[in-house]
Formats: C-alpha cells, sequence, structure tokens
C-alpha cells in the first residue's frame, strides 16, 4: 500500500496513465477521417474557451470548423462530428479500466470502512463478541436490475476486463491492440435488448464477480472474527430483477421468467463444475477422490444437459462435501482443508439459485387481473368470493382475501393480464421446486397505496396450490410522497389481520418493506423524499417493533443522488437507533454495477463497507436527531416541497423537458427491453414517466435539477431569518443531515450551466432556464457556506478529480448534443426536412449514450 495520499496515489496511477494511453489512443488508424486524433484535442480545447467566453455549442462549433477545415461540405461536418463522438464514447471505456485497474492502489483495501478495519476497533474496544452476536443475523442483500442506464454491449464490457487486466500489468504492447480493437468494435446496439438478454449480461457479474468477492468476505468472517468456527448465516445476499420485474414491462413473459431462472441455476453450477474440478487436483486422497469424482459428473449433467429430473439439491451437495470434509479432517490431517472449506461455504451462500430471482408488478395492474379473476371464478361458480364482493368495503373485502385458498387453472380465466399474473405465481412455484426456495421468494407490489393491494396479492398467491404456508414475502413498494405518509396505516391493518399475521409468524416475523427513492424525488424533490424515507422508516419501524415484528428496509436506489445514490454506505451509517437496521437491502443498476461491483476488487470493497455501514451503526455508534434538529428539517422539507411542486407545476416544465431536453430520445434508445414509460398515451403523462429517463433528461443537459431544487430555497428561509447558524451546527451534529446534503453537493458538482446558458434567450423557455440557473446559484453557495468549503466536495477530492476529469472528456459530446437539438429545433420549423432531422436526431442518441457512460461514478 502506497503511503501518498488518496489524491496523489488517483493522479500517479489514474490521471497520469489516462494522459499516457490516451496519447497512443489518438494516434491509432482505426477510422476512416484522417486526423480524427489530431483535431478532437483541438475541438476540445475550443469548447472549454467557448464556454469560458459564454458562447452557445453552435457558436463553438462553426468557429472550429472555419478555423480548421478548409470549406467542408454539411455531409464532411457531419461525419466528422460522429467520428469524434466515436472516439470520446471510447476515451470513457479507456478511463473506466484504467480507474478499475487502480482501485486496489487508490482504495486502501484494509482502511476505515473494510471488515478487517472493523474487527480491529472491535478488538480495541472489546467488542468483539458484539461483532459476532451482530454478524449472526445481520445481513447485505443486493439486487442487481436491469435498468437502463448503461449500454456497453457484452463485447465492450470484455475489452473493459482486458484492459484492466493489461494497465495493472503495465502491458503497452497488448494495451495498444486492445485500444485499437475498442475503436472497431460497435457501441451501440442496433436492436433492443430482450429481458433474457439483460439478465444474461448480468449474470456475467454474478459469475465472474461476485461468486468471488463474496466467498472472500464470507471466508474473511469465518476465520478471523468466528476463529473458523461455521457460521449459519450467509452474510451477503444476492436479488435479481431482470426477467421477474414485470412491472410496466410488457415483454417479460412466464417463459423469460422461467428461462432466467434456469439459466441462474446452471451459471452457479457452472461455477461449482469448474471448482470442484480444481478440488480434484488437490484431493487425491482414497475416500475423498470418489466423492468429488461422483459430485463432478452430477454437476456436469445439470450443467451441460440441464438435467431435467430433480435429484440434485444443495442439501444433497452440502451432504457430499461434508463426508468428504470428515475424511480429511480425520484422517489426512486436514491438508488443503481450507480449499474445501471455501467451496462448501459458495454452496452455502449462493445454493442452487446464485441470486433470488424477485417478481414485481404494479398494484393498478394486479388490482385490474384480481377483478376479472373474482368476475371469472363467479362465472364458473366455484368461488369463494361472494356474488356481492366488488360491493364490499375496503376492510370486508380484506376479511375474505385473507382467508381465499384455491387452485386456478389460468385457462379458465377470461384475460390476458389475469392469465399472465397468475402464470407468474405458478413459474415462482415451479422455480422454487428446482432452484430451492430461495429462488424466488419474494413477491414486490409496486406502486403499493393500500391494504387492499397487498392483500389481492397475498389472495392471489393462496389460490395458486401452495401447500400449508405461503413459502413468499409479500413486499409493498412505497414511493410517493403520499404512499410514504400512509405506509404506517397501511402495515397496521396488515399486522392486525389475523391470517396475515399468521403467515408472518411462519416467515419469522419479518417483515421486508420496499421504499423508492427515485419516484419519490420525481414526485416530491430531494430532501422531501429522502426526509419522507426517513419518517417512513422510523414509523414503520415503531409499529413493527410494537407487534413484535422485524421489519427489513428495501431501498430502491439508483446511481445518481437524485435517485437514492451517492455515497451509500455513509447513508446506512448515518441511521440512528429509531429505524431498524438487521439488514441492509438496496438495488443497484446499470452504471452502479460497473463502477461499484464491476471487479473483484471494487466489488469486495463496496461490499465490506455496506456491512460495516451496519455494524458502525449497531455497535460503534447511534446517531440521534434530536427534537430541535427534526423541527429544522421538517421545515426544510416542507419548504423545499412547496417549492419544488410548484416548480414541477410550472406550465413550462413538461414542454421543456419534451422540446429541450433528451428526454423522448431515451425511448428510442436501445439500452434497455422495458418502455421508457409506464402508459401508451402519446402525450407526456408526468405520472407515467419512469424515474430513469426523467433524471437521466436533467443530467444530460447538466442542469440535475432533481437533485437539488428546492434545496437552496429552504436553506435561504434560514439565512433570511438570521438562524443560518442553527442549520450549520445540525449539519456537524448529524450523520444523516451531513451525508443528504453532501449527495446533494456531489449532484451540483455534476452542472454545468454554461452549456445551456443560450436558453436564457429562449423566446419560450428563457424565464425558465434563468428559474432552474437561480435555483442552483442560491443551493451552491448555501451548500458551500453549511460546509465552510470554498469548492463543492472539497472534502472527497478523489471522487471530485474523477467527476472532472469525466465532464472533461465528455464536453465536446454534450457540445454536439445540444448542437444536434438546436438544429433539430431549427429544421422543424419549416417543411421538407425529414433526412437531415433524421441524422442530427441520430447524433443526439449516439452522444446520448457516450454521456450515461460517463455518468458511471454517481454512486
Amino acid at each position: 500500500m502506497s503511503v501518498l495520499p488518496k489524491l496523489a496515489r488517483f493522479n500517479e496511477n489514474v490521471l497520469s496513465k489516462y494522459q499516457i494511453y490516451n496519447s497512443v489512443f489518438m494516434t491509432l488508424p482505426f477510422d476512416t477521417i484522417n486526423n480524427t486524433g489530431v483535431l478532437l484535442p483541438l475541438f476540445h480545447e475550443l469548447c472549454k474557451k467557448g464556454f469560458q467566453e459564454g458562447k452557445n455549442p453552435t457558436e463553438i462549433i462553426t468557429a472550429f470548423f472555419n478555423k480548421y477545415q478548409e470549406n467542408p461540405t454539411e455531409k464532411e461536418k457531419i461525419a466528422l462530428l460522429f467520428q469524434f463522438i466515436q472516439y470520446i464514447e471510447r476515451q470513457v471505456v479507456l478511463f473506466d479500466a484504467i480507474e478499475d485497474a487502480a482501485f486496489p492502489i487508490v482504495n486502501n483495501m484494509d482502511g476505515i470502512g473494510t471488515l478487517r478495519n472493523s474487527k480491529e476497533i472491535a478488538i480495541l474496544e472489546d467488542k468483539k463478541e458484539a461483532l459476532k452476536a451482530h454478524l449472526e443475523d445481520f445481513k447485505v442483500r443486493v439486487v442487481l436490475t436491469a435498468h437502463p442506464t448503461q449500454f456497453y454491449p457484452g463485447t465492450v464490457l470484455g475489452i473493459i476486463t482486458d484492459l484492466d487486466k493489461a494497465i495493472q500489468e503495465d502491458d503497452l504492447l497488448l494495451i495498444k491492440k486492445l485500444l485499437a480493437q475498442l475503436g472497431k468494435t460497435p457501441f451501440y446496439k442496433k436492436s433492443k435488448p430482450s429481458p433474457f438478454d439483460e439478465a444474461v449480461s448480468l449474470i456475467w457479474y454474478l459469475e465472474n464477480v461476485f461468486y468471488h468477492a463474496i466467498s472472500k468476505i464470507y471466508n474473511y468472517i469465518q476465520n478471523n472474527i468466528y476463529d473458523g468456527e461455521p457460521m449459519n448465516n450467509e452474510i451477503i445476499d444476492l436479488g435479481f430483477w431482470p426477467g421477474g420485474d414485470r412491472d410496466g414491462n410488457p415483454f417479460i413473459t412466464t417463459e423469460i421468467t422461467l428461462n432466467v431462472a434456469e439459466r441462474l441455476r446452471q451459471s452457479i453450477l457452472r461455477n461449482y463444475y469448474r471448482d470442484v474440478r480444481r478440488l480434484k487436483r488437490r484431493f487425491t486422497f482414497d475416500g475423498v477422490q470418489e466423492i468429488l469424482a461422483s459430485v463432478e459428473k452430477r454437476l456436469y449433467k445439470h450443467v451441460v444437459r440441464s438435467y431435467g429430473k430433480l435429484n440434485f439439491s444443495q442439501s444433497i451437495l452440502l451432504e457430499e462435501l461434508t463426508k468428504a470434509r470428515k475424511i480429511i479432517a480425520g484422517k489426512h490431517q486436514s491438508l488443503f482443508i481450507e480449499e474445501l472449506d471455501d467451496f462448501i461455504n459458495k454452496v452455502k451462500i449462493f445454493g442452487f439459485h446464485f441470486a433470488t430471482l424477485d417478481i414485481r408488478q404494479d398494484s393498478r395492474v394486479h388490482h385490474q387481473a384480481f377483478t376479472q379473476i373474482v368476475k371469472d371464478l363467479q362465472t364458473i361458480g366455484d368461488t369463494p368470493f361472494p356474488r356481492n364482493y366488488a360491493h364490499l368495503s375496503e376492510q370486508e373485502q380484506i376479511e375474505i382475501l385473507a382467508v381465499v385458498k384455491g387452485n386456478i387453472d389460468p385457462k379458465t380465466l377470461t384475460d390476458d393480464t389475469s392469465v399472465s399474473t397468475i402464470e407468474s405465481i405458478y413459474a415462482l412455484k415451479e422455480i422454487q421446486l428446482r432452484n430451492g426456495e430461495r429462488g424466488a421468494n419474494r413477491y414486490i407490489i409496486s406502486n403499493n397505496q393500500t391494504a387492499l393491494n397487498v392483500m389481492e396479492t397475498f389472495a392471489m398467491l393462496n389460490l395458486c396450490g401452495f401447500k400449508n404456508e405461503l413459502p413468499v414475502d409479500v413486499i409493498p413498494l412505497f414511493e410517493t410522497v403520499e404512499d410514504l405518509e400512509n405506509a404506517e396505516t397501511v402495515m397496521q391493518t396488515l399486522y392486525t389481520n389475523r391470517s396475515y399475521r399468521y403467515h408472518l409468524e411462519k416467515r419469522e416475523n419479518k417483515q421486508t418493506i420496499m421504499l423508492g427513492f427515485s419516484d419519490g424525488t420525481k414526485d416530491g424533490g430531494y430532501l422531501m423524499a429522502n426526509w419522507g424515507i426517513f419518517k417512513a422508516k422510523e414509523a414503520l419501524t415503531k409499529i413493527s417493533r410494537a407487534f413484535d415484528i422485524e421489519v427489513i428496509f428495501f431501498d430502491g436506489r439508483g446511481g445518481p443522488p437524485a435517485r437514492g445514490g451517492g455515497k451509500t454506505h455513509q447513508f446506512y451509517a448515518s441511521l440512528g437507533p429509531t429505524i431498524e437496521d438487521k439488514e441492509i437491502q438496496l438495488t443497484v443498476q446499470g452504471q452502479t454495477i460497473s463502477s461499484n461491483f464491476g471487479t473483484k476488487n471494487s466489488a469486495q470493497f463496496n461490499l465490506e463497507q455496506l456491512l460495516s455501514s451496519g455494524i458502525k451503526n449497531e455497535i460503534f455508534t447511534k446517531d440521534q436527531l434530536n427534537d430541535e434538529n427534526r423541527k429544522i428539517i421538517e421545515d426544510l422539507a416542507a419548504t423545499s416541497y412547496e417549492t419544488y411542486v410548484a416548480f414541477k407545476n410550472h406550465p413550462k416544465f413538461l414542454p421543456y423537458l419534451e422540446k429541450m431536453s433528451t428526454l423522448k430520445y431515451y425511448a428510442k434508445t436501445n439500452i434497455g427491453s422495458r418502455p421508457s414509460k409506464r402508459s401508451n398515451s402519446a402525450t407526456l403523462d408526468f405520472s407515467a414517466l419512469r424515474a430513469i429517463p426523467f433524471v437521466g433528461s436533467w443530467s444530460q443537459l447538466k442542469q440535475n435539477v432533481p437533485g437539488f431544487f428546492g434545496v437552496g430555497t429552504a436553506l435561504k428561509k434560514y439565512e433570511d431569518a438570521n438562524r443560518f447558524e442553527e442549520v450549520i451546527a445540525f449539519y456537524n451534529a448529524s450523520d444523516f443531515f451531513k451525508t443528504l446534503l453532501e449527495n446533494s453537493m456531489m449532484s451540483l458538482t455534476k452542472s454545468f450551466f454554461e452549456l445551456t446558458a443560450y436558453m436564457a434567450d429562449d423566446a419560450e423557455f428563457g424565464a425558465f432556464w434563468k428559474l432552474i440557473h437561480e435555483e442552483y446559484k442560491t443551493t451552491k453557495r448555501l451548500l458551500l457556506k453549511i460546509s465552510g468549503h470554498k469548492e463543492l466536495m472539497e472534502n472527497f477530492p478523489v471522487g471530485k478529480a474523477s467527476i472532472e476529469i469525466r465532464e472533461q472528456i465528455v464536453l465536446p459530446l454534450l457540445t454536439i448534443q445540444q448542437f444536434a437539438l438546436k438544429q433539430i429545433q431549427e429544421l422543424q420549423s419549416t417543411e421538407g426536412n425529414t433526412a437531415a432531422i433524421e441524422v442530427y436526431e441520430k447524433m443526439v442518441m449516439r452522444s446520448l449514450f457516450g454521456n450515461i457512460n460517463a455518468s458511471r461514478n454517481s454512486a
């Protein structure tokens, strides 16, 4: 480990190397246009200077062609701009690979927040037993989702991995070849991926990263905290959404769900097969070799031929391995036993399922499906529902839903939505049979508003022939500000229902509740969403504890702070004793997967940080908000909410997003299988708009509105009332408030209003742009005043440096995108420009990809 400060290590191992390898990359002859590599740095410099001088993107591009090209034709100009995009996309990949390669050098793998550090502090403070007790039932669940926030095809991911390795080994010849390969490899997908394609690309991370990183962490805990004793807790669970997340994705069918589950099963067994082959080279002893040969044969059957017969399982495999272990310990002096223990641990952690496939659907879809199911069952005559069911009160309906049982045949249903909903539950049963119960045992209800939403799902599950107890967790997802406020009442209704309460008893008296940061921010703004979730967690903790139920919070987090991302582990470490924290569950997606868990080193480091945040909160510190600070944040959130809602209701809000941003282009990208909005309506309906294109569009404008709008106005209220010292004292006293504002600072750091300053003079949107800019300036000024810093992210120099380099790399890309958007607007004002508009739209789309990928360090 280098003794240089972290920023110096970053500059030496990331920045300097990027400059060297980028200069090599710029000289490679892989394109059809001469001198692109020479012209791009000149264009980059012109962009930088141009924005400093107050020029707009069109003026900058015109000046570039006047200065460096001799009377180019329109066709030549467009070709060169596309070539620039192609180069910049690959510069982003190069920077990713260099940052990945330097990860263990820049980050102290044994430093603050790692398990070694937690263990040493526990020993120093005589808390090792408390640490052991905590880890007996504490868990982290990382759930991979296919939400489209990164678009690299598998071929490019492979090159990033190879580049990472070559850079670590300083193999210049191979680096040159890989950079040339990168130049010739297409980056954009010609067609949308299917949900199965998305699953396959994420399974790559399971097989190549998580399989190794998680078992390494588990082994460390077992050997160093439990002194080699066996543990009955997996510690880290994996979840998986591609193929099971049906919410707003019409392309997920029952067949895809089953195929993804089978692919997960085959992938984990393939990893086991490779490990057993390696173990056979070590355990050449009598009695052991025979067991391993038999295990190898069975694994081969189930991987290569996807063996249909269910005669092999996690428990059978563990039984065989335990037999082998006894022989090694009893007859062979425990030779190489740690290698077998490592494999046994992997089988305990990953089972035959690898990651739990969650099923998710919208409550409105459920209600529509369920209403039709009731009608169909009443028509058939064999029904647990009275004729007047539809006219009963919600409470009366819940009483009936609590006790219904049955075995519905989907063929008897008349409505497609009902059929696909019931089939998804039968698929869940099938997965449990093949992959074990952990293969699929969670049903998430998004947009959950009432107890009835939960009970309709509960009833549908019970109508699908589960014998005895229901081996499925029913998980409501509360998203909007209003739903978060109602969550406590919803759960109280469920906890007081005898049948549901009995169901929870059979599920170890645990209730998982999901909370959505993305839609909360979209609905209520940054401060209100975060404070609303904090308060909901407190209320839900209190009501659950009153009923002796352990509530487990599952956070729907995105990459950027506006979608619940940012410094995630610091956020968890800042929660106090009023919030249940026996488990940390969160979604990770898109560039957050590749940036935080893309390599074994980064995955190990970030998983340990999450584990340690729970340890810190439980064992070492408790950050509790006092009454005064509660009043302040309540007031700040309310002011921020009013400001944000007024902004959202501004008559120019939706037209601005439609005409001036890249919003409509998200729907045209081939990034993900899921549509960018839930409804099929041609007009833009804010409530149907998904959080990803909404937040992403502001990010492409470099305005990042959802990460700060309303924060400045709320803080200014305290400054105007001469009470700003109270806010500063709160910031210094509370890790929760500090982390919240630091994440907002990250959003501001990634804003660049010079890019769109030309909009200030727009006849239609000038005043609206100025409104956003004023809020940005106010927020930035007051956040610096609170923190006492001269610059944003001053106390996170490496994160700041990484963001700055990425923003510099994509500056020409942003310039080209804004230029293309302006050209489209001008061409649309007259008839007959369809072909030209299509070319510029393609330019917007291609630059969109590079900008999305460059935002990788948003979490």
